[in-house]
């Protein structure tokens, strides 16, 4: 993978924890609301919305993909500090640099965010965020988290 695309990655992954926390769903709901081609044209585009902000962007693919509201929130009663949606676009992206097969980045970045590690990540109540990546990524890839 290019820097440009580490970084065109990194950026997809922020948008989709971004609209994740805003519309308040799950992030594979995110994932399957774009679809592999709504994926890599937000991926295109990257480059040119880095100058845009989020909430800009995040407001323009709710509405073109008829994003619903959900019910997924897993800040408001967290009790510890919650890391920022780019840190955990950062993981993500690591873990679809680690994990993807050259030429499959888009269908890994989709199993990853439709796995159940997706979900145990969105949850700020543990502390399974600020574990090792390479822990991450083998609970990940096994189905489970390791003991």
């Amino acid at each position: 993978m290019t820097e440009k695309e580490k970084n065109d990655y990194f950026y997809l992954c922020s948008l989709i924890e971004f609209i994740g926390r805003k519309t308040k769903n799950k992030r594979r709901v995110i994932v399957q609301a774009l679809g592999e081609e709504g994926l890599e044209k937000q991926l295109h585009d990257a480059e040119v919305n880095h100058c845009l902000s989020f909430e800009q962007v995040c407001d323009e693919v709710t509405e073109h993909y008829q994003i619903p509201e959900g019910d997924f929130d897993t800040i408001t009663d967290c009790k510890y500090t919650v890391p920022s949606f780019m840190d955990i676009g950062k993981l993500y992206s690591i873990m679809i640099e680690d994990c993807a097969k050259p030429g499959e980045e888009i269908k890994e970045l989709m199993n990853i965010f439709s796995s159940f590690i997706s979900d145990e990540i969105s949850d700020f109540s543990t502390d399974l965020y600020y574990q090792n990546p390479s822990y991450l990524e083998w609970s990940y890839r096994e189905g489970r988290l390791l003991d």
